[in-house]
């Protein structure tokens, strides 16, 4: 990683949390506002679904099928998270299923932390943030993602993610402006629908890394410590049963059980009933209990 690569995600890490203290703030001065919160819920969706939907069940691990469009409108929301380009972010997971929690994965908390109390510190905090200015990008894009590297439009998403960070935060500011009329009311929709946003998607996402490679329960045959962590499910849009996905990789759906909520997988249950999904991976319940671990 270079060292301008490295500073980036540095401050892709630091300015968002700042936020979240200005915005505490503020919030504690009554500036915060219905307006406010319904962008953020409508951002938050929007590109966390994108990460999850997008990048995660469609293009790394090809779940199910769609229409070039959709495909592409995926991409740019996955983008719109602020998680590195859609090249580099695939790339990255498709090496994490590779190598899971062995030499080589690129944000396992378990692989290479060493032991005892402080190994488990190193390894949680390197699985969360730290792999960000280590190994965030480095994965080759011609071994772990040919098929996206040969798709221009593709490329062109994965060149154009600065702009995309930008659109990012813009859409919430003219959302506020909008809606308030104002420019103060713009530059609060920018701090809760964009950094503050930004700052929990973030977050969350990691925490699929580190916490559920750590604590959770566990009820397969794999060859890794993924777990799965239920009060992470809503707000992971369901990468929570993240254990379930690591038994069942290429499934569309992550919660294998009725009351395993999976909010990515039911968009992707609506997209395959109007048609604009198909092939889409699901795992029998004959499937399922092949796999169980023995007691």
């Amino acid at each position: 990683m270079t060292r301008t690569e490295r500073n980036v995600n540095i401050g892709a890490v630091l300015v968002p949390f700042l936020a979240v203290i200005a915005a505490a703030v503020l919030a504690w001065g009554n500036a915060l506002h219905t307006r406010d919160l319904a962008i953020f819920a409508v951002m938050y969706v929007v590109s966390a679904s994108g990460i999850t939907v997008g990048f995660h069940r469609l293009l790394t691990h090809r779940a199910f099928e769609t229409y070039r469009p959709i495909r592409y409108t995926f991409a740019i929301m996955g983008s719109m998270a602020v998680q590195g380009p859609v090249l580099d972010w695939v790339a990255d997971h498709r090496k994490h299923h590779a190598f899971p929690d062995q030499e080589g994965d690129p944000h396992s908390p378990h692989a290479g932390q060493g032991a005892g109390l402080s190994g488990m510190l190193a390894g949680l905090w390197h699985a969360h943030v730290g792999w960000l200015w280590e190994t965030n990008g480095q994965a080759s894009k011609r071994r772990y993602c040919p098929d996206l590297l040969e798709d221009p439009v593709m490329r062109r998403i994965g060149k154009s993610f600065p702009l995309i960070v930008v659109l990012s935060l813009g859409v919430p500011f003219l959302l506020g402006l909008a809606w308030s009329g104002t420019l103060v009311g713009g530059l609060e929709a920018l701090l809760w629908g964009g950094l503050v946003r930004i700052f929990l998607v973030h977050h969350v996402t990691w925490s699929i890394n580190s916490i559920c490679h750590f604590f959770g329960r566990r009820r397969f045959d794999t060859d890794d410590h993924s777990t799965n962590v239920a009060w992470l499910a809503l707000p992971s849009l369901g990468e929570a049963w993240h254990h379930n996905h690591h038994a069942f990789p290429r499934s569309a759906f992550h919660g294998l059980r009725w009351y395993e909520l999976d909010p990515s997988g039911w968009l992707i249950l609506a997209l395959q009933k109007t048609g604009l999904a198909w092939d889409v991976v699901r795992v029998s319940p004959e499937r399922a209990r092949s796999k169980l671990a023995s007691a």
